[in-house]
């Protein structure tokens, strides 16, 4: 097993999702704690420009996007599974939603103007406006939803997942899945992190159990290292091999050509490279750092642009 690194944050609720996957595996893997708003120079040391969180890098391999690391950790792993055979299409589809829709209704309730003041509240005021200064940035372009319509959402959505735990411990069944990790993240922020917002989950009580039946899974085996160390292992190192995937042209951009990937929304700065593998799944970029040297950032498909960069 090679060493993982995690580039993360204590309150990322994204990172926590990360977390939690490695507790399910029974990973263990090297924990770095980076900023939770810009500037990251260490983090796009590594990315190029990619700043969401968290980061799973693997020698001079970086991957973005838990969609990605997902995928990756079940490669490194297969047992136990997070894509059941059986379910593996709709539990892809139902992860999604978790990780969009119910995510961005648990964020609009929990961080609204009253979460907001709750959680900065005690903190001094340059703390809290450097985080809604750093979010608004992060948003550009994109529709919020307003606190009381997150509020409504979320109330349905939690129905939803009670519904779906009425007669099993788990959302498809006796064993926790991907869909468990991205719709467990959201709700652990408005419950640990900011629990003064954690009274809309009381009317579930049974996605109470579920979520302390899913933190009971930890966090596996993490060990303090530093974004130097990290930026060192890499710079140390040489991409892995790419597998052996056919390439997907969906753009009319051959391999080799100068791009850019962003996220569709919500942190949407790019990454430049040469793109070198683009299959089904997802697209890999080739770059080079002054401090962490060659490198290979990995990012899934869905959810993120491609563009060639034209002279």
């Amino acid at each position: 097993m090679p060493d993982l690194i995690l580039h993360h944050y204590p309150m990322s609720p994204f990172a926590e999702k990360a977390r939690l996957m490695l507790g399910f595996k029974g990973l263990a893997w090297k924990s770095v704690f980076i900023p939770s708003v810009m500037p990251k120079p260490d983090v796009v040391a590594l990315t190029g420009g990619y700043r969401r969180t968290p980061l799973l890098q693997i020698g001079a391999d970086i991957y973005c996007d838990t969609a990605l690391i997902a995928t990756v950790l079940e490669h490194l792993k297969p047992e136990p599974v997070l894509f059941p055979q059986h379910l593996k299409g709709v539990t892809r589809i139902v992860a999604q939603w978790a990780d969009s829709s119910l995510f961005w209704a648990a964020m609009g309730h929990t961080l609204g103007p009253k979460g907001a003041a709750a959680m900065f509240g005690t903190q001094p005021p340059e703390v809290g406006q450097a985080f809604a200064a750093d979010r608004s940035a992060m948003r550009t372009g994109m529709t919020s939803l307003r606190a009381g319509d997150a509020a409504s959402a979320y109330r349905s959505y939690l129905r939803r997942l009670a519904h779906m735990l009425h007669e099993q411990p788990f959302l498809f069944g006796d064993a926790p899945c991907i869909v468990d990790f991205a719709a467990y993240h959201p709700l652990w922020f408005t419950r640990v992190v900011n629990p003064a917002m954690a009274g809309i989950l009381d009317a579930t009580p049974g996605v109470l159990a579920w979520m302390d039946r899913m933190a009971s899974l930890g966090h596996g085996q993490p060990a303090k290292f530093t974004s130097t160390e990290a930026i060192a292992v890499a710079a140390a190192a040489v991409p892995a091999p790419l597998a052996d995937e056919a390439f997907q042209d969906d753009h009319g951009i051959a391999l080799g050509s100068r791009v850019t990937v962003a996220a569709e929304s919500f942190g949407t700065e790019t990454t430049e490279g040469t793109l070198i593998a683009a299959t089904r799944t997802h697209y890999t970029l080739e770059r080079t750092d002054d401090r962490a040297g060659h490198l290979h950032v990995h990012f899934p498909r869905i959810g993120y642009v491609l563009k060639e960069v034209r002279a």
